[in-house]
């Protein structure tokens, strides 16, 4: 496809600003990305911000060579129903929507449009996210470098059969809040044994940050990283004795789990 194509984007939230951030990152002209928006103080924010442009969907929709439609689950088919008259057959349709199928999409629109699916996470937004994308079967190998390229622009992005987006969602999709609720826990747990809740926060906090860039930068696993660490009989391999009598890795995995069942029952 064009490598610098009219882009239109439906649901202008804080995903989509960091769609729409990608997308100038990765070296569209402003003026290729049109946006439509009902609140027009988010309209005015984005438009002034960016540089892009706006419109009512009918048009935006009819003019796009790729549509992002970054709306909630809930949301899709009603936004189907109202793209579906507008949009050209020959559109890349790309859908941000969690548990929502390709097959959901391409029935909504009622055409045999290209497809990609694509779950992103929430560090997209500081340009560190990890997306994973499905394409349908006539999706061009042009079109999905450029989408692979945009959302390679807010971090990592690998391509994944269809049938694993629901392990992806329940993975990297849903993974920051696991990270989220284990610092709640280690802050609650170092103000258990004395610490001050500034303090605590502090010294969790750059210890999480740390320990990511060892496991990104030095090339080794987390298995070998974590034995690295462990002094027999010593306070870490207390601590990580007492996960495993918890049964942690037990616990993460039935989360996951839940959080995989939920992505289905949303299809």
């Amino acid at each position: 496809m064009d490598i610098k194509p009219k882009v239109g984007l439906i649901g202008a939230g804080v995903m989509g600003e960091a769609l729409i951030s990608a997308l100038v990152t990765h070296g569209l002209n402003p003026d290729l990305i049109t946006i439509s928006e009902k609140r027009l103080n988010r309209v005015n924010e984005l438009t002034g911000r960016y540089s892009i442009k706006s419109s009512e969907l009918a048009d935006n929709v009819s003019s796009a060579q790729v549509l992002l439609l970054v709306v909630k689950p809930q949301d899709l088919a009603a936004v189907l129903e109202e793209v579906k008259t507008h949009i050209n057959s020959e559109t890349l349709v790309i859908t941000f929507a969690a548990g929502k199928s390709i097959s959901f999409i391409s029935n909504g629109i009622g055409k045999s449009n290209p497809i990609v699916r694509v779950m992103p996470n929430s560090p997209i937004l500081l340009g560190a996210g990890m997306s994973a994308i499905s394409c349908s079967i006539n999706v061009t190998a042009g079109q999905r470098d450029f989408v692979m390229g945009f959302l390679g622009a807010a971090g990592k992005t690998l391509e994944v059969d269809e049938s694993l987006q629901d392990a992806v969602t329940a993975t990297s999709g849903s993974g920051p809040a696991y990270f989220f609720a284990f610092v709640e826990a280690m802050v609650s747990g170092a103000m258990e044994l004395g610490l001050s809740e500034k303090d605590a926060t502090a010294l969790t906090i750059q210890t999480i940050i740390g320990a990511a860039k060892m496991l990104e930068q030095s090339g080794q696993t987390a298995a070998v990283l974590r034995e690295n660490v462990t002094s027999p009989n010593g306070t870490t391999a207390a601590a990580l004795t007492s996960f495993t009598n918890g049964g942690l890795e037990q616990l993460v995995t039935k989360a996951m789990k839940a959080a995989h069942d939920r992505a289905q029952e949303l299809a």
